[in-house]
């Protein structure tokens, strides 16, 4: 028997001009708007149990920012603080959330924004449980096109690996892993009111690049499918993205078009934000009238602790780290010896050490699951690649399992096993060593067969 009830909200939680945008070791600062900066909101209930997801345009939440916010948010709006699930997008040109020692920003401006953003969440909480009504939700996996979606590291010719090369570069050999193409829907359609689309999909949001604030393209689905299906709302979390980009190194025929080659490699521009969204929204809409409606009975929502050694340096290595700390710190990234996403890789692993000389040795990761009938959500609280969500949607015992990045909390790149021995950014800029994988893979699976019981 359906018992199932859901509600929706959007807030705007655009911030001030002038502030600082977070997505990349370089400082740039807020000079305008592609488009708004929002908070989505669905709310769920089945009896006396509700949840709330929320996704926040924004590149990260600090874990304890995340806690600060489901503090404030069960407080005020009556919910408990273990049934909210509160995600970022991922977006690479969002606003600062709290102050980082890579480049100076006004710690007060960012200050009263992140606090502002507490506001809006509650908000937008608030909003989406009053508009909770009687609805049956359907499920379905559509297939992302082509072009939109590109593994970003890379074996190179002499051997070495590298994320995002040179576009063109000849001594591209071939990507280190598979994608993972399914977009995950689910549709929910309520008595009286719009119906509601949540989507699940394992690719970056770094499509735009420069110093305007966007979204990026989870925004242009949203307008494209607003347009298409009237009266329909529509939610992004993002999937198992850590390894996966929008750029095709070899491009051909029209992948240039409207785009252009960023400081770091890569393809990005207004005009690419809007190509990957639209073609996420097409893939939606050839799907979204075929879901397959199921009765939801009840809902859970638990958590597990992973327990994740630490990637602590060798202190052999720590002087050139804090040498190279030190320069980018103080503006002169000129004189590290490497360019493009080379430099960025140094800089970001030179950071990790700085950050883990004194530890700690171990990390806590909490996992976040939730079952609504045969679907089931497990967030992450970082970036997994493909090959950790795969696994995790291989469990048995849902028709439908959907990772999700940046969960609850945020603590960097997660990447599988094999990475850690290839190298590139992504595993030399992580905090955790190379069982991380297989750890959150376990965990993963013991929280679906939990949530099935």
């Amino acid at each position: 028997m359906n018992k199932l009830n859901a509600g929706f909200s959007i807030v705007n939680a655009n911030p001030p001009l002038g502030i600082g945008i977070a997505g990349y070791y370089v400082p740039r600062f807020a000079k305008g708007f592609l488009n708004d900066i929002e908070a989505r909101s669905l709310a769920l209930s089945v009896d006396d149990k509700k949840i709330v997801i929320i996704s926040l345009d924004n590149c990260y939440i600090d874990t304890w920012l995340c806690d600060k916010y489901r503090e404030q948010i069960a407080k005020s709006c009556g919910i408990a603080f273990e049934d909210i699930f509160l995600t970022a997008t991922h977006t690479h040109t969002g606003p600062l959330l709290a102050p980082t020692d890579m480049f100076d920003a006004d710690v007060d401006v960012i200050a009263k924004y992140a606090d502002f953003v507490g506001e809006r969440l509650i908000d937008s909480v608030k909003l989406a449980l009053a508009d909770l009504k009687p609805a049956k939700m359907g499920y379905i996996t559509g297939w992302a096109p082509e072009r939109v979606a590109y593994i970003r590291r890379y074996r190179m010719k002499d051997g070495s690996t590298m994320t995002c090369p040179p576009v063109g570069d000849p001594n591209i050999d071939h990507p280190l892993g598979e994608l993972d193409q399914r977009v995950h829907v689910l549709r929910f359609d309520r008595e009286g009111a719009e119906s509601i689309v949540f989507v699940n999909y394992g690719l970056h949001v770094d499509c735009v690049n420069g110093e305007m604030v966007s979204a990026d393209w989870p925004s242009w689905m949203y307008s494209t499918l607003d347009k298409a299906l009237d009266g329909v709302k529509t939610i992004f979390v993002g999937g198992a993205q850590g390894d996966v980009g929008s750029t095709h190194v070899f491009p051909e025929g029209g992948d240039m078009n409207d785009t252009e080659i960023s400081f770091d490699n890569e393809m990005k521009s207004p005009g690419m934000s809007r190509f990957v969204g639209r073609a996420i929204a097409g893939t939606v809409l050839q799907v979204y009238d075929k879901v397959n409606y199921v009765d939801v009975d009840s809902i859970k929502m638990l958590s597990r602790d992973v327990f994740v050694s630490a990637n602590v340096p060798d202190p052999k290595d720590l002087p050139l780290a804090h040498k190279y700390k030190d320069l980018h710190d103080a503006g002169r990234d000129d004189e590290i010896p490497y360019k493009a996403m080379e430099l960025t890789t140094v800089v970001a692993e030179a950071i990790r050490m700085c950050t883990l000389e004194n530890g700690p040795k171990e990390f806590c990761l909490k996992l976040t699951g939730i079952s609504l009938g045969d679907v089931a959500l497990v967030g992450i609280p970082g970036e997994p690649f493909t090959d950790i969500g795969v696994k995790i949607k291989d469990t048995e015992g849902f028709d439908m399992i959907m990772p999700c990045c940046l969960t609850n909390g945020s603590n960097g790149y997660f990447p599988n096993k094999d990475a850690f021995d290839e190298g590139g950014y992504e595993a030399r800029s992580s905090s955790f060593k190379g069982d991380v994988a297989e750890k959150l893979v376990a965990g993963g699976k013991e929280l679906l067969n939990e949530l099935k019981k």
